[in-house]
């Protein structure tokens, strides 16, 4: 008999290791009960979704109390092996390993996971012989619609599993369904084919099997989470086309940047330039690079066609003729996004050291070529970048904009502003908050009009806002060429039949590129790059000479007394756009007391503060350009869903 009964003493031996650790922790040692969670009375509005084959991870409970006691957390047993209990486990594990258990269980779907009506011990069985699926009768309870996370990203699934039958794969991520269907080349309403279920099942199978064989269950990253990641460097032909063992090597190569989720701070912020210091062990190793950094700057449009790789031009330039001979500055030029590889290929091949991408499209690219090559820096010009591999650059613009709206709010007569902004991305929702509290500050009456250049397009939006009444408009940060500056640049007062520019913004590049290839020759930044173990932004501003603001000859001599007030504070750090308490849109009051936000407060901003007229745009409201940006870099709210 204790022979019979070796595989359920092996079972209880692991529910009551379970049951002894979670007690430990003081956290609940037994399996939750659907009804504990909702009204026992919502499962009656459940939708059948008939028999289908359920993932047996996703099963974590049961339906209701009345089992709970002889299961621990995990599903495996609880009862001596002397019980009936017992007794009918171990036979139904024997009939399991003889012909499979076939009949379906009953369960209730909440949230994605599964609780059990009839079937536990069949449960029971299947995760003690790690099975993957079990048939089951499946009822979908729906939870009532949410702003909570949470309840959106379950919306989202349904959304997904509708179209494409998939119930196994869990992503953590607002938006994360709709960007697998887009790396797959699948609209996000299109009705998979058997044959598309098999092919992406087979792929996920081989990916779930090496991501878990390399640790992954030692993480909360979903294997979802994982893939998703993994599609971002190799892409989904890739995947399809590899095995077991070539998913394990090239998620040895990318381990980090799956890793970097599981940190609750992933990005670290370096607000200025770091000074000459004695270098690290790691620094010294940096330093045997040779003595001549080669630098690669990647552009996806040539110079002449945009004003912004335009200025990034002029930036490399800058940096070449004051580094001299130090440096070897390139530049590679490809407009085409399918071929951004192509071009960073030929850069590393070249031979260079440290690559700058000059576009946040370019994001996946680099973060391809970065794993691909560790031995090669790659920094890309955007903001709140959560990669190991790439290290992101940017200006705090924001500081300049609150200067604009502070000269704005001190110059406006009827209170009204205008504002074009870009995109909805990370920084920018900072920049529009900073014009509105600076314009506040100068004119406590003052309304900002938000209009977006990724919705109407720059000039369109300037229009329109003029066609309003409002005169007083600040427009995008950099000119554009082939445009109309009157209506598409920097803050300017625009009249019926006159335009008159006030002030601009200044992106200093030149000086940003400078300190950057300064800091790596002096194995500053190189340090940096090798020691965190966070994804690395630099956000520098006023204080580190890479932002400023030139004044027009129509702008008043007062007003630039008074906006050079306010400049030489940011320069110094001793003044902040951002200084609580203060009101969004929606009443919310940000600070209970007097402080100032921090960097990562300002990134993430994603509300718009109260003297503000408009709205952020959702995904299907911008222009393609728009929501290739967004789907990059975009604030969650303006990110695509399903």
């Amino acid at each position: 008999m204790q022979q019979d009964f070796y595989d359920y003493k092996e079972a209880l031996k692991l529910g009551q290791k379970e049951y002894r650790a979670r007690t430990a922790k003081g956290e609940d040692p037994c399996l939750p009960a659907l009804d504990a969670i909702i009204p026992p009375e919502k499962a009656l509005t459940g939708t059948n979704l008939g028999v289908i084959q359920i993932p047996v991870f996703f099963i974590v409970g049961t339906k209701t109390a009345g089992r709970l006691n002889a299961f621990a957390s995990n599903f495996m047993p609880l009862l001596d092996e002397s019980t009936e209990f017992a007794d009918k486990w171990e036979s139904l594990y024997r009939s399991h390993l003889s012909e499979g258990i076939r009949d379906p269980i009953k369960v209730y779907e909440y949230l994605n996971r599964y609780y059990v009506e009839e079937g536990n011990k069949r449960v029971s069985v299947l995760k003690y012989c790690n099975a993957y699926s079990v048939p089951a009768n499946v009822i979908r309870i729906m939870p009532e619609p949410s702003e909570d996370e949470a309840i959106r990203l379950y919306y989202e699934y349904v959304e997904f599993n509708r179209y494409t039958k998939i119930n196994f794969i869990e992503i953590s991520t607002l938006g994360g369904y709709r960007e697998l269907l887009a790396a797959m080349g699948k609209r996000f309403d299109e009705y998979w084919s058997m044959e598309d279920q098999r092919h992406f099942s087979g792929a996920y199978y081989y990916f779930e099997r090496a991501y878990r064989s390399s640790g992954g269950d030692k993480l909360k990253t979903t294997v979802g989470d994982a893939l998703l990641r993994y599609i971002r460097i190799y892409g989904y032909t890739e995947l399809q086309n590899a095995g077991e063992a070539e998913i394990r090597m090239n998620l040895k190569k990318m381990w980090e940047e799956i890793a970097l989720s599981e940190q609750n701070e992933a990005i670290e912020l370096k607000s200025s330039p770091e000074e000459k210091k004695k270098p690290s062990v790691i620094g010294r190793l940096f330093e045997s690079k040779p003595s001549v950094i080669k630098a690669a700057f990647v552009y996806d449009m040539i110079p002449e066609k945009s004003g912004w790789i335009s200025d990034h031009e002029q930036g490399r330039r800058h940096a070449q003729t004051a580094l001299g001979d130090r440096v070897d500055t390139r530049v590679y030029i490809e407009e085409d996004v399918e071929r951004f590889s192509d071009a960073l290929d030929r850069a590393i091949a070249d031979g260079n050291h440290l690559i700058f991408t000059i576009s946040p499209r370019m994001l996946q690219a680099s973060l391809k070529a970065a794993v691909l090559h560790p031995d090669v820096v790659i920094m890309n010009c955007s903001l709140n970048t959560s990669h190991r591999y790439v290290r992101s650059y940017y200006p705090r613009m924001f500081e300049v904009k609150f200067i604009l709206g502070v000269l704005a709010g001190s110059l406006t007569q009827s209170g009204r502003l205008g504002y074009v902004c870009d995109y909805p991305i990370y920084g920018q929702i900072a920049g529009v908050n900073a014009f509105a509290l600076g314009a506040q500050m100068a004119n406590p009456r003052a309304k900002v009009f938000l209009e977006w250049a990724a919705v109407k397009g720059a000039k369109e939006a300037a229009i329109s806002l003029n066609q309003q009444h409002i005169h007083i408009i600040s427009s995008q940060d950099t000119a554009r060429y082939q445009q109309d500056d009157r209506h598409s640049f920097g803050l300017s007062h625009i009249g019926h039949d006159k335009t008159d520019l006030l002030a601009v913004p200044v992106w200093k590049w030149g000086v940003y590129y400078e300190r950057i290839l300064r800091g790596m020759l002096e194995s500053i930044l190189q340090s940096d790059y090798a020691g965190s173990s966070r994804a690395l932004n630099y956000y520098w501003g006023m204080s580190a000479g890479v932002v400023d603001l030139e004044y027009a000859p129509a702008l008043p001599l007062a007003s630039r007394r008074y906006a050079d007030f306010f400049r030489e504070s940011l320069i110094h750090n001793v003044g902040t756009p951002f200084l609580t308490p203060f009101y969004t849109q929606s009443g919310e009051i940000i600070g209970a007391r007097q402080h100032a936000l921090s960097l990562e407060q300002i990134i993430r901003m994603d509300y718009l503060v109260d003297n503000v007229v408009g709205s952020i745009p959702t995904y299907d409201e911008l222009t393609p350009i728009g929501k290739m940006t967004v789907e990059m870099m975009g604030i969650p709210k303006s990110k695509p869903t399903l």
